[in-house]
């Protein structure tokens, strides 16, 4: 390890030494007074709730320690993470201090690893809830949980059968102190889907079998469903990093990212010429074409969004996009106005993260959590 990453949180070190500026192909710039304004947008949209942050999937890919200090600094003090590893590494970066729950619970036998760690399991199963009860009493003392019932979804969570069957037994919380109740919104960014209040009466009915405790369902989007909906903890994901949590309206939150990447090479093409993998475009005239360092081995899909843009120019893809490079459309700038090294946009004002993901066919998130270690991060406004 060298002496600049010493001071880096372990989290974005065990991802392998950082990429410099000048080594790398492409460079993502992660905008992280934006996330903690997003969240402040989040907080009043909540009128008092309190909120949570979750950093999974290391950050949705933008790096779970640099976004989790920013949201700290921001009053955040709850976070949720999905696995145990990225759980016992959060604990690494931020300290002692914040709660962080575990949203897919823990592998059997990891529970002495969550207790040392002071982690909060998400315990979504009868054989989860026995296990954790059985380290408290071997710990003896209460454990802090949150239990998620399936209101719905049919993903995470204990389905009401059990539920109903954990209540009726007297010493199923032996050892388990319940620090919330919470469930998830398959629907929320469909507001006017039926499901939402479906699960929310769901909801009701389990967390009522279950001990007092605060509750939450709400998701990004489950914010924008009304008060109804925020009960006593919300906790976005999505809308932290830049992604609409209400597809149907302008977005109200702040763009995060923006992606950057070089140029390598430029040339000339005749008429004729055949551009990339299994010749897919052919020159139909003189054209000329820049090679830039990004490709799906970087997280940039075959069928992602087909264009980048300079200041505010459209260059479109030619051919296929290559695991390493993608073949640029310059004829529409000035000769000379592009060299090797220059940058060229992919993501940032000219085209939102949303947006790349309507071009692929796919959403925000997949788009976001792609994007690969290759690039050199620039984290700003920090």
């Amino acid at each position: 390890m060298n002496e600049a990453s010493k001071n880096l949180p372990e989290s974005i070190v065990a991802q392998g030494e950082p990429v410099s500026e000048a080594a790398a192909g492409a460079i993502l710039t992660i905008d992280l007074g934006a996330i903690r304004e997003n969240y402040r947008r989040l907080k009043a949209q909540l009128g008092g709730v309190p909120c949570a942050g979750v950093v999974k999937a290391d950050g949705y890919g933008l790096g779970a320690a640099p976004v989790a200090s920013a949201l700290s600094a921001e009053g955040c003090t709850t976070f949720f993470v999905a696995l145990l590893a990225e759980g016992l590494a959060l604990r690494k970066a931020l300290g002692p201090r914040p709660a962080i729950h575990v949203l897919n619970g823990l592998p059997p036998g990891s529970e002495p690893e969550a207790v040392a760690a002071d982690l909060v399991p998400v315990i979504n199963s009868a054989g989860q809830l026995k296990a954790w009860s059985n380290a408290g009493q071997q710990a003896g003392r209460k454990l802090p949980a949150a239990i998620q019932v399936d209101s719905g979804m049919s993903r995470l969570g204990m389905p009401p059968a059990e539920v109903e069957a954990i209540s009726q037994d007297p010493r199923a919380f032996d050892g388990v102190d319940v620090v919330l109740v919470m469930s998830h919104l398959a629907c929320a960014d469909e507001p006017q889907h039926p499901a939402n209040e479906r699960q929310w009466l769901a909801f009701e009915r389990l967390r009522k079998m279950l001990p007092e405790a605060p509750a939450s369902i709400a998701n990004s989007s489950g914010i924008f469903l009304g008060s109804a909906f925020h009960f006593d903890l919300a906790r976005p994901g999505a809308a932290l990093y830049g992604i609409n949590p209400t597809p149907s309206e302008p977005n109200p939150m702040l763009p995060v990212v923006r992606l950057q990447a070089k140029v390598v090479q430029t040339r000339s093409l005749e008429k004729g010429a055949g551009v990339g993998y299994g010749h897919t475009f052919r020159a139909t005239g003189p054209l000329r074409a820049a090679t830039i360092s990004l490709g799906y081995a970087d997280g940039w899909h075959r069928r992602a969004a087909s264009a980048a843009w300079f200041d505010t120019v459209r260059l479109p893809f030619l051919g296929r996009v290559s695991m390493d490079s993608i073949i640029l459309d310059i004829s529409v700038l000035p000769a000379g106005t592009l060299g090797e090294g220059d940058l060229v946009e992919l993501l940032g004002p000219s085209q939102s993260v949303d947006e790349a993901a309507g071009h692929a066919g796919t959403i925000g998130y997949e788009i976001l959590t792609s994007l690969g270690p290759r690039f050199h991060r620039r984290y700003v406004n920090r």
